[in-house]
């Protein structure tokens, strides 16, 4: 007997940081009303931390042990990156990949929950029929994520089976360990700053430093982050410009020997980098500053301090082949500076 679904295919998208059950009622929705579902996975090749700790592939296994055996055959994943300062990028990615899986068919669904302002990019695809989910469940991934890193045992209940039988066994490995400590860091933080009038908004300064085709990068000494790739930065302090501090800690951080006064003359443009969700710390806006100092030439001589464990160049092509171990937006700054040349 041959089922007649209402379209082609459905595409859902999300980060699934886990897939929970409201996940799952959320995909039988999909397969209800879809020949196919494209699951789209979000933050691809994004660096491990307590918001985003499964990679892509992971993600996936989870999803796919918590599906039935025949909804794999009418299964599709496609991959897409955040470009948190670029929608129109991520749009066509989107559009692009799904467009590969689809070909010529027009009879598609786009299936979601507007949880919240962060799901606008729902109203950005006049070209698919939208269709509101209406989630049951109360269940949001940050507790569950929350509750999980902090050894706690809230979450078992609120996922399927085999997704429970995945974290399970995260829980033993390294990896988890790692954030779990970074969970711990985050609380204390937020508790440090609990009694505050109203909620804090950190302001800091980074410094993206080019020179041959190459990107001065630090590796992280503590939390968050601790071990991760990250630009030369950090908080502004109450008593100096903006763009003191940037030159401040690029010094500090990498011993890099040009005086300060000298550095700012290399300074070729500046930019904020606002995202809300850009931090795991909270609220924290960052100040971007581009320090060309030539396209040619020896690669001046630097070495890690202050808060960074170590400091050295990274080509460009090594900065995008690694990108998922770039601390936060990092590489998406680097971007953005890098490409207006």
């Amino acid at each position: 007997m041959t089922t007649s679904y209402p379209f082609g295919y459905a595409i859902v998208i999300g980060r699934f940081q886990p897939f929970h059950n409201a996940h799952t009622e959320l995909l039988h929705q999909a397969f209800t009303q879809a020949q196919n579902v494209i699951i789209a996975l979000g933050s691809h090749r994004a660096a491990p931390n307590i918001k985003n700790p499964w990679t892509t592939a992971q993600r996936e296994t989870m999803i796919r042990a918590a599906l039935a055996p025949e909804q794999h055959a009418r299964l599709y994943f496609v991959y897409l990156r955040d470009y948190l300062y670029n929608d129109n990028l991520w749009a066509a990615e989107l559009q692009a990949q799904v467009a590969a899986i689809t070909r010529d068919e027009k009879s598609i669904v786009l299936i979601g929950h507007r949880k919240d302002s962060s799901s606008y990019y729902l109203e950005g695809f006049p070209q698919w029929q939208f269709q509101d989910f209406s989630q049951r469940l109360p269940l949001h991934a940050t507790r569950l994520r929350e509750s999980y890193f902090r050894g706690e045992r809230a979450w078992e209940k609120d996922v399927p089976r085999a997704v429970n039988a995945f974290m399970q066994q995260f829980a033993r490995a390294d990896d988890y360990a790692h954030l779990a400590d970074e969970q711990k860091f985050i609380d204390q933080y937020k508790q440090d700053w609990s009694a505050a009038p109203y909620p804090p908004v950190f302001v800091t300064a980074d410094a993206v430093v080019y020179k041959s085709g190459h990107i001065l990068v630090v590796k992280r000494r503590g939390f968050p982050g601790k071990g991760l790739l990250a630009l030369p930065g950090g908080f502004v302090a109450q008593d100096e410009w903006v763009e003191h501090a940037a030159v401040r800690e690029l010094r500090e951080e990498t011993g890099i020997t040009l005086p300060a006064q000298e550095l700012r003359k290399f300074i070729r443009a500046t930019r904020v980098f606002d995202h809300p969700e850009r931090s795991v710390r909270g609220r924290t806006i960052t100040h971007g500053f581009y320090f060309h100092l030539g396209a040619t030439g020896d690669l001046p001589r630097v070495k890690g301090g202050d808060d960074a464990a170590k400091a050295f160049w990274m080509s460009l092509n090594d900065v995008y082949v690694n990108e998922d171990r770039f601390f936060e937006d990092h590489v998406s700054i680097i971007t953005h500076f890098v490409n207006r040349d």
